[in-house]
């Protein structure tokens, strides 16, 4: 028997309020940024062959759409996630290219999906902000054919990421109420441990586990940059409240530290993350 988890609300609240407008708005700005991690995946479903994709934590649907556009009739991806309006911006980017990849909002955590039905489970940055990921990657598993692949990316540390976190440092003296990150917390960088990552796979039933480190060149344009550090992460949340005086120095302090990251009309950073392998098993775990 399945055991009834708890819903994932902080996370829920956040993703269905500002956090999730302010990726719908810079959408176009953050595909074109993540756009390398989403070829990776494509790769990899074609690698496998597979015909049943699960996107995880799908977001406004580039990855899905992508997986789609490569299985054409023959398959389906399907995304899922737990905020509307980042669901209701890629349903509508599916009908205006004519795709047919799926959607559906959903706490993965505590979803009954159809068991064994899916060849394939991938996730471009989707998988970090479970409350309890065991419950979650325990259900991708029974939605997961057996020896289905899962393919996820997720963020290493805090540390090995000094763009992620530019901001947060620049606002910090400016702004009392940032947000302190907490280890291991839901969030961006829940998954800098691999011992950890590896240990929640384990539990939750996957196995052929292998995580390795990647590092991908990323950019974005520079003419972009302010409406992506005013409206994204920690320090673009609390700016939504702050009186303008400080809005201001807030902004010319942050863009001032991005600087070293600026080439010509480009930004450029390094990204270091994981790409997390596992299988799922042959014969029911029993998760």
């Amino acid at each position: 028997m399945v055991a009834a988890h708890p819903p994932n609300n902080e996370q829920t609240a956040l993703w269905n309020g500002r956090a999730g407008h302010a990726w719908v708005d810079e959408q176009a700005v953050l595909d074109r940024m993540f756009e390398p991690f989403e070829h990776l995946l494509v790769d990899a479903v074609r690698a496998a062959s597979a015909l049943r994709v699960l996107d995880v934590g799908c977001g406004t649907g580039s990855t899905t759409l992508a997986i789609a556009r490569l299985l054409g009739a023959g398959g389906r991806c399907t995304g899922v996630d737990i905020s509307a309006p980042m669901l209701a911006r890629a349903w509508s980017r599916s009908e205006r290219e004519d795709t047919p990849a799926g959607f559906m909002q959903a706490d993965v955590q505590g979803h009954a999906f159809e068991p064994a039905s899916f060849d394939m489970v991938v996730s471009r940055f989707g998988v970090m902000f479970f409350e309890d990921p065991v419950a979650a990657f325990a259900s991708l598993r029974r939605a997961a054919k057996a020896g289905a692949p899962l393919r996820a990316i997720a963020w290493r540390s805090a540390a090995e990421n000094p763009f992620m976190t530019t901001g947060e440092r620049a606002a910090a003296p400016l702004l009392s109420n940032m947000p302190v990150r907490q280890p291991g917390a839901p969030g961006q960088f829940a998954f800098a441990d691999r011992l950890r990552v590896a240990s929640i796979l384990q539990q939750s039933g996957w196995g052929d586990i292998d995580i390795q480190p990647i590092d991908v060149d990323c950019t974005l344009p520079e003419k972009e940059l302010v409406g992506y550090l005013t409206r994204l992460g920690a320090v673009g949340q609390v700016l939504q409240d702050a009186a303008e005086p400080t809005r201001k120095r807030v902004i010319d302090a942050v863009r001032a530290a991005f600087e070293p990251y600026v080439r010509g009309d480009e930004v450029r950073f390094p990204a270091a993350c994981w790409m997390l392998c596992a299988r799922a098993p042959k014969e029911a775990a029993g998760v």
